[in-house]
């Protein structure tokens, strides 16, 4: 107690708890604390971790690489985009995906998987039956996947199952500090064939890290002036954050994980029986920000949504029956003539010297508000007729708890403030008498809920819960 109440008031409960833990572990000896000091274990920390023996390294799946981006420059002229002048990006740490699915059917994680998709049902009446869409095994999208993989031509005398490994993609660009610039850009995967009860669990270890992504490096202006002896343009600056996205992308896309999305992997996994795994991209969650950047889209542009072809101009019809249908029959679709759009606006930037946000390319792409970068994933699924744009699902964090809820719930405290009296006061007392409920499902309110103070993502999950607000006030 005496370790929690000094130094920083900033060490809970739940710490000293670990404390504890920590100190009654088997391998915790007492007396090496005698002589133990931060400094001195940090210098052998990061010692540990520049040499070979760290965790990250190949041994345990970590690839280190680096990656080229060719450079724009108005007016300069080459024979074709790869004969430009190019940046070299290092520190791309990632894995190799077929790695990551030999790995997971390997281990014991195995044996909470669903190899066999299934159709889930509920019977409303005696000629009336509804599909339960609750997990990713359950889905349409792995039922079709499973016929397709089963239909696919096989060895004569072989018997072995086909089994779909449906990947769930995530990436987040992420501040790790309240002050200063440190960040991290990690993309991670999870598979769908476990159930989410079980990959909602930190104690599951479902969550397989796939790469962590660099920035532009912060001398990216001083390279750029040493090439062209000027500063880019913000223009150049943001298509060079695209292409290092995408060539990034096209790294962990690579021949050996091509072959194995088409042809499959034979594993002898976890429960001593041989599979033949297929492969098959089932999702891809990220913010808006990052889906107009996979999607190869402008951000805000005319055609804002990374889903369907609404234009920005009508998103004031947003809910209406007409939005709804125009939402389901005009979706993005990945085609051939996209890329050669694409195309076109490369050959000219690099071969005629065209600027990136110049007419002519603006010619080529502002009709459907794409940008001249070559994207990664169309590049790869479009050969296998997928087509990427339907992966970009809803992130619940950021697109509904932390932006329609958020906004909803501000626009209700303008109200009541308007409304003037009590509200706000009767809105938190309200919020402070609701008692917990569950592991972690609903905590202890602030005294002060509308003052939102530092509210994260759960905060705000719990507010929509209680729903507080009521009619009368």
């Amino acid at each position: 107690m005496a370790w929690q109440y000094s130094g920083t008031n900033q060490k809970s409960a739940a710490e000293l708890d670990w404390l504890a833990q920590f100190l009654a572990h088997p391998l915790c000896n007492p007396r090496e604390l005698t002589s133990f000091h931060h400094s001195h274990k940090a210098n052998l920390l990061d010692k540990f971790l520049s040499t070979n023996s760290n965790p990250f390294r190949e041994e345990y799946g970590w690839c280190k690489s680096a990656v080229k981006i060719c450079l724009p420059y108005e007016k300069a002229k080459w024979s074709s985009e790869a004969a430009a002048l190019q940046m070299t990006v290092d520190g791309v740490w990632h894995w190799d995906l077929v790695n990551i699915i030999m790995k997971a059917f390997q281990s014991e994680q195995f044996k909470t998987f669903h190899t066999t998709p299934f159709r889930q049902c509920q019977k409303v009446s005696e000629d009336h039956i509804i599909d339960v869409l609750s997990e990713a095994y359950c889905s349409l999208e792995i039922l079709h996947a499973y016929e397709e993989v089963n239909r696919l031509p096989h060895e004569p005398d072989g018997d072995l199952e086909c089994v779909v490994a449906s990947l769930m993609l995530w990436s987040d660009s992420t501040h790790l500090t309240n002050f200063g610039e440190a960040s991290m850009w990690p993309f991670y995967m999870y598979f769908g064939n476990q159930s989410k009860y079980l990959r909602g669990k930190p104690t599951a270890m479902a969550c397989h890290h796939v790469a962590y992504i660099p920035k532009l490096p912060d001398n990216f202006q001083d390279i750029y002036r040493g090439f062209f002896e000027h500063t880019s343009s913000r223009e150049v600056l943001t298509h060079c954050k695209h292409d290092l996205f995408h060539t990034i992308w096209d790294l962990i896309l690579d021949m050996q994980f091509m072959d194995a999305y088409q042809s499959g992997i034979i594993i002898w996994c976890a429960d001593g029986i041989t599979w033949w795994i297929y492969p098959h991209f089932f999702s891809y969650s990220a913010d808006y920000p990052e889906k107009v950047l996979l999607g190869g889209i402008n951000f805000l542009g005319k055609l804002a949504c990374p889903w369907c072809l609404v234009a920005k101009k009508n998103f004031s019809k947003m809910g209406m029956v007409q939005d709804m249908q125009h939402h389901v029959t005009h979706v993005w679709i990945d085609s051939a003539e996209w890329q050669e759009c694409i195309s076109r606006a490369h050959k000219l930037v690099f071969q005629k010297g065209a600027p990136v946000n110049g007419k002519q390319v603006g010619y080529q792409l502002d009709e459907h508000s794409y940008v001249p970068t070559t994207n990664a994933l169309s590049e790869f699924l479009l050969k296998f007729m997928v087509n990427f744009f339907l992966l970009l699902v809803v992130d619940l964090l950021h697109e509904f708890e932390l932006g329609v809820w958020k906004a909803i719930f501000i626009h209700l405290l303008h109200i009541l403030f308007a409304a003037g009296g009590d509200g706000i006061q009767e809105l938190n007392k309200r919020y402070q008498n609701i008692p917990t409920f569950g592991h972690g499902t609903i905590q202890k309110f602030a005294r002060n809920a509308s003052a939102m103070k530092r509210l994260a993502a759960w905060d705000f999950e719990d507010l929509l819960q209680v729903c507080a607000i009521h009619n009368d006030l």
